[in-house]
């Protein structure tokens, strides 16, 4: 189960739509970052992320640069990632996805699909 999401988005009202669309997880805290450059901060004060959403677009750090950075320094790589963007070129979803990510969806999105990425990247595999 789920325990908390950080999403990472320069748009507040995205954010917004993240806390709605997520709703279908009870007890599920969703925390937010307006950048990548907060969400190594929001990272390093909170516990238990489970699951990290970006975008690609934003200020400061960019989602790849967030991703190249949380893969240089080798911290937080446990966590998925699902980029939302929307960069959704072919040469945007190889890079995001060479570079650590674990799913992609092009905005705007419906999020019945992102829900059911989310329980794809998320759900134990059962042998």
């Amino acid at each position: 189960m789920l325990r908390k999401i950080l999403i990472i988005d320069d748009s507040e009202l995205v954010r917004a739509l993240y806390h709605f669309a997520l709703k279908r997880y009870s007890g599920t805290k969703v925390v937010d970052a307006a950048n990548g450059v907060e969400a190594l901060k929001k990272l390093s004060e909170e516990e238990d992320i489970d699951l990290i959403i970006l975008d690609i677009n934003m200020p400061l750090m960019d989602g790849l640069t967030f991703l190249d950075v949380r893969s240089r320094a080798g911290i937080y790589n446990y966590i998925p990632v699902i980029i939302v963007s929307t960069e959704g070129t072919e040469e945007a979803v190889i890079a995001g996805l060479k570079k650590g990510a674990k799913g992609y969806v092009t905005k705007p999105f419906k999020p019945a699909d992102l829900i059911k990425l989310i329980d794809k990247i998320t759900s134990p595999v059962l042998v």
